[in-house]
């Protein structure tokens, strides 16, 4: 496929270079600015859970959650 674009690219090989890197641009800036906003809401990137979910105190005593007790 990048075989075919780059056939199809009019001119020497400056020209051809500077067109493919506008073409990438082009194509990230689609990506960042509307598909990748678009698709966020729809991804479960915000369902996340680390460790288990304490009720009431937050440990025991003489722990903390910077010094785990082993």
């Amino acid at each position: 496929m990048y075989g075919w674009i780059w056939r199809h690219l009019p001119g020497p090989l400056a020209v051809r270079v500077l067109l493919a890197v506008l073409l990438i641009a082009a194509v990230v800036a689609l990506l960042m600015l509307v598909v990748f906003p678009w698709l966020e809401p729809m991804l479960p990137f915000n369902d996340v859970a680390v460790g288990a979910v304490l009720s009431g105190a937050a440990g025991t005593a003489g722990t903390s959650a910077a010094s785990p007790a082993w």
